[in-house]
């Protein structure tokens, strides 16, 4: 479980395919804290480390992971957002997250609000799973690329959120254009409440 507060973004250094999973070599700053089996978000999908090599580590994402995420698009060079898992005794600073990747969403606006960026995201648009909780409400939460950030402007498939420039200079929003790709994951609260009520 993960709170959705980055904690810094790592650089994909090599990519490895192996017929539908793909092995992703990461570096960052607290490699040498890591350890193999040891959970990672990475742009809000948990994945667990394999192999820890000098300053780097490796990942595995497989098929369902790439079909559902924007992992399967990242080259030599990207930045990824990672998180470790929460430690049960800290503060839950963002929400809870599971780093589960419901589906991607694509980047249709950016507008800048006197230095912080408003950013506004459409998802395929689908009844069936909007009734199981996937969807966004205003002010509820929601994470892209494993941040947590909270929702304006819902509609039955966008949403735009606020990003203040600290957010936007130490996550890998500082990359994200028009038409990029991103991962969101709906909030579990919601998830529950919805399938309780189709009890």
């Amino acid at each position: 479980m993960f709170s959705g507060i980055v904690e810094e973004m790592a650089t994909v250094v090599a990519i490895k395919r192996d017929k539908g999973n793909i092995d992703l070599t990461m570096k960052c700053s607290f490699t040498n804290e890591l350890k193999i089996d040891q959970s990672i978000s990475h742009n809000g999908v948990c994945l667990t480390v394999v192999n820890i090599e000098g300053d780097t580590y490796t990942v595995t994402a497989m098929k369902e992971t790439l079909d559902r995420s924007n992992l399967g698009l990242l080259e030599i060079g990207n930045h990824v957002n990672v998180e470790r898992s929460m430690i049960m005794n800290g503060r839950l600073d963002g929400h809870i997250v599971q780093g589960h990747v419901d589906e991607t969403a694509k980047c249709i606006n950016i507008k800048d609000a006197d230095g912080s960026t408003y950013f506004t995201f459409e998802y395929k648009q689908d009844k069936e799973m909007a009734k199981k909780g996937y969807f966004t409400v205003d002010k509820g939460s929601v994470t892209v690329n494993g941040v947590s950030l909270t929702v304006c402007e819902p509609t039955e498939n966008t949403f735009t959120v606020a990003i203040i420039p600290y957010t936007k200079a130490t996550t890998n929003f500082c990359d994200i254009k028009l038409e990029s790709c991103v991962n969101i994951e709906f909030d579990i609260l919601g998830k529950y409440i919805a399938r309780l009520q189709s009890i």
